[in-house]
């Protein structure tokens, strides 16, 4: 059976996920390494505040929530390798994609956290922007919508019927008001990410890229920029780079694992955010869920 990898991204973290994972070989060495990197305790974060209680407003920070997923979703994935479990596909949503790339190989965990600590620092910083959810909508409404009204762009295509705006408050106002849609949901984050107004942080995150070697991959990879997939190494880069300034196409790249025969999906990290889309869009998929050691047969 044709299997994918996905992996989610910012959204799917939750207190207490990394106890399903401290149990595995390297957890507790991986999120030493990252806590120093970071000058903060993640797992702590992950867990309970100093004063024993869930603090998700300490997670939900993207300068905490991309090393915590990343952490988790790399210590599944090296579980998998060491069991001899291998996909014919990978992809990752937003974050993810930078997992899927790690999973695939081209470059290691020490890499990988590295580039995360850079990536959520930058996206962090930004302050000016907002992104809202929207779904069940008429697509056609809503591109013409978009295309008439300056400082909104499509972040993220995550479904025929559901996808994020992103761009000015001002914008996104417009254009849900005048969208016919079930819902549309402001979401709690910093910045118009995955838009042209990252274009300075995206050029700081490609200089940053630019220092690292990437390796070809074992496994072809979907990227948001571009969902075909290629094991080239430099094409996997220059599309990463192009990550932070376009929408994250994730209705393409489901398309892309229909074409390929993807049967079965296999979505490696907390929640079934991703399960759920590909449930609701690909015909006949089957889908898994592998968020903790358990999962791992552990």
């Amino acid at each position: 059976m044709s299997i994918a990898w996905v992996f989610p991204g910012q959204g799917s973290q939750k207190i207490g996920m990394a106890n399903a994972v401290l149990s595995l070989p390297e957890a507790k060495d991986r999120f030493e390494f990252v806590s120093n990197l970071l000058n903060r305790d993640l797992i702590e974060i992950c867990q309970r505040n100093s004063n024993g209680n869930p603090d998700p407003n300490e997670l939900n920070k993207t300068e905490n929530t991309q090393p915590a997923l990343f952490t988790i979703e790399s210590l599944l994935v090296d579980d998998l390798h060491r069991q001899g479990r291998e996909a014919s596909l990978v992809a990752g949503h937003s974050l993810g994609e930078l997992v899927a790339l790690f999973a695939a190989g081209a470059f290691d965990f020490v890499t990988g956290i590295k580039l995360i600590h850079k990536r959520s620092s930058l996206m962090a910083a930004s302050k000016d922007g907002a992104m809202t959810a929207v779904i069940g909508f008429d697509r056609c409404q809503l591109e013409d919508l978009v295309e008439a009204t300056d400082g909104v762009v499509i972040a993220n295509d995550n479904s025929s019927g559901q996808v994020v705006l992103s761009g000015t408050p001002e914008a996104i106002q417009k254009v849900s008001n005048s969208l016919k849609c079930k819902r549309a949901i402001p979401l709690p984050v910093s910045g118009a990410f995955h838009s042209p107004f990252m274009e300075s942080a995206a050029k700081k995150f490609a200089e940053e890229l630019d220092l690292v070697i990437f390796k070809n991959t074992k496994i072809p990879v979907l990227s948001n920029s571009e969902p075909t997939p290629t094991c080239e190494a430099e094409v996997l880069k220059n599309r990463l780079k192009q990550q932070m300034t376009t929408g994250v196409r994730w209705r393409e790249s489901m398309d892309e694992m229909s074409k390929a025969g993807i049967k079965n999906i296999i979505e490696i990290g907390p929640g079934n955010v991703l399960s759920g889309l590909a449930k609701r869009s690909i015909a006949g998929i089957s889908t898994n869920q592998i968020a903790s050691a358990s999962d791992l047969g552990h």
